[in-house]
């Protein structure tokens, strides 16, 4: 009988398991004050869902929810808890990706499969995605047609701004993020925060997405 295939990203994220378990948890909660001890959880939450990692097995679940927890939302949190800095905090300067420390050379995929991708799927559904925000937790936001700022975790707020298409353009997007990201996490990992908000903000809204490489 054949083994199941593990594909490399399961493999890699059993590594960084690995690592967690290693990890000093007390210093962990010190460096990330919205982590909350819960029972033989450590929980925190990652746009608007509630996620819980085993203190002595690391696994990741999402007790709220009967939904297996992605093997990117699971590198988030692992990722999240290896990089961030002591002392890291959030300063108030919003820039888009690829002005964040060490970004640029990732820029054109950031919007390739995260910003465009974005706009698409959500072009003539200003409505529905509207809803998505406000079951994620979101903040209204001004200056485009659909601002919210939503907590991809506490200390990495994303602001999300569409602006929707019509016979002459199609919709265009837009993601800021506090220059403090990466000091919470790699730079990498920022393009798979904002890759998992799209995802479920189309999730929430009950829409697929249009197209990208997610």
């Amino acid at each position: 009988m054949k083994k199941p295939v593990v594909s490399n990203y399961e493999l890699q994220c059993d590594q960084w398991r690995q690592r967690f378990l290693a990890m000093d948890q007390g210093a962990l909660l010190r460096r990330l004050p919205e982590l909350k001890v819960e029972g033989d959880y450590l929980t925190l939450r990652h746009f608007g869902r509630r996620l819980g990692v085993h203190r002595r097995e690391g696994s990741v679940v999402a007790p709220d929810d009967a939904e297996p927890v992605s093997v990117n939302t699971r590198l988030n949190v692992y990722t999240l808890f290896h990089y961030c800095r002591d002392g890291a905090r959030r300063t108030g300067e919003w820039l888009p990706f690829a002005q964040l420390k060490g970004a640029s050379p990732f820029g054109p995929a950031f919007q390739k499969t995260v910003t465009e991708v974005f706009a698409a799927t959500f072009s003539g559904r200003t409505e529905a995605l509207e809803e998505a925000f406000r079951r994620m937790g979101g903040v209204r936001l001004p200056v485009s047609d659909v601002g919210f700022e939503v907590k991809g975790f506490e200390c990495i707020p994303v602001r999300f701004h569409f602006w929707d298409g019509d016979d002459e353009f199609p919709a265009q997007a837009n993601l800021l993020f506090d220059r403090s990201a990466t000091d919470f996490i790699h730079v990498e990992s920022v393009v798979t925060i904002a890759s998992e908000g799209v995802l479920r903000l189309a999730k929430l809204a009950g829409v697929t997405l249009r197209s990208g490489s997610f």
